[in-house]
This record gives structure tokens, sequence and C-alpha cells, in this order.
């Protein structure tokens, strides 16, 4: 049995300032490597997510992008960007609908193949000292809701990786060298939390 994957996003998705394999996508497949030794063989995830993306740039790389027919796993994790640009909430909830919709055609309508990770809150990185934590805070729960009501109407699974990262976020050791983005050690908690449920699935 081969199993393909895609992932979608921004900079937490291609794991900005750490080694391509320690991002989430990767990790997690490892996980189920080991998990289906003999059993299943999993590719290599296949990537398209840029740091800075907005929902409207994810969307106007997939209108330019050749994909497989379909993938038996897909991720969505997108949002940041347009928060801290200050793009309007009501946009973005349009963009994040037709972006699910996309991913639930990727994975051939099979929506319970697809999951949506929540929107890291940047606001306790180091790197937003001088910024209003609590406004930052509020919009990425804002977000997020939006996120969670969309997947959770289209059948598919919303993993919140959010309040753990919340904890992990003052720490260096979570940290990529920039103290904005998360360091393996943190993805390797959101490709726990995804393989879990990608285990479930297969099983």
């Amino acid at each position: 049995m081969n199993y393909s994957y895609l992932a979608l996003g921004d900079s937490y998705t291609i794991g900005e300032q750490v080694p391509l394999f320690e991002n989430f996508p990767y990790q997690a497949i490892q996980i189920l490597r080991k998990q289906f030794i003999g059993t299943h063989n999993f590719f290599a995830p296949e990537i398209l997510a840029k740091t800075g993306w907005t929902t409207d740039e994810l969307l106007n790389q997939i209108h330019q992008t050749e994909f497989q027919k379909k993938y038996d796993f897909v991720s969505l994790l997108i949002g940041v960007n347009n928060q801290y640009r200050g793009k309007e909430l009501s946009i973005f909830a349009t963009e994040f609908e037709i972006l699910l919709k996309k991913a639930n055609a990727f994975a051939d309508g099979n929506t319970a193949a697809v999951f949506v990770l929540s929107i890291p809150d940047w606001g306790v990185t180091p790197f937003a000292a001088d910024r209003d934590l609590k406004k930052i805070s509020n919009e990425i729960n804002q977000y997020n809701e939006v996120c969670k009501d969309i997947c959770l109407q289209s059948g598919s699974h919303f993993i919140d990786i959010t309040t753990s990262q919340r904890i992990d976020g003052t720490k260096d050791e979570f940290l990529a060298s920039d103290k904005l983005h998360p360091s393996g050690l943190e993805y390797a908690k959101w490709a726990a939390l995804l393989s879990e449920k990608l285990i479930q699935l297969l099983k």
C-alpha cells in the first residue's frame, strides 16, 4: 500500500529556520513509517507552502501548480500572515473556505483525510515582545474559531496545536534561531498529534 500526503500552508508548514526533515509534515511521515513497517509505504510529503503566504497567495499558487490526481492525506495550516497584515477576518473566512474545499478535492472528496491545524500564536514569542500581545492573541483566537467552524462543517479534522504552542512559545528549546518560528521540538508535537489522527484513519 502506497500513501501520498499533500501539505498546504505557509512558514509553519515548510518549517522556516529548521532543516526540512524537522518540519511537521516530514516528522509525521517518519512516525507513520515506523508505525507501519512492512505493511504501508509512505511517500515523502508534497509541500506547497512559503513563508509569508496569506490565504489568497496560497490560492493563487494552487491555481498555478500541477498536482497528482489525488492524495491520501491533506493538511492545511494558513492564516497567521492574514492576521499579521491586518486583513479582514471576513475575507479570510471566505478564502479559507475555498482552500478547504480544494483540500477536500485533493483528497478525492474524502473529508476524513483532511486535517486543519490551528494557527500558532506568534504573540507569545520573544519576537513579539514590543507588540500588543493581548490584541494578537485575541485575533489569533478569532481566526482559529473561523478555521474550526468551517472545518467541522466540512467534515474534516481540526487539530489544536495553539494551546500547547502558547506554553512553549517562550522557551528557547521550542524556538528557532529567529525567536519567532518553532524549532523541530515544537514541530514534533504537532507531528505527533497529526500522526495520531492518521494512524486512526489507517487502522
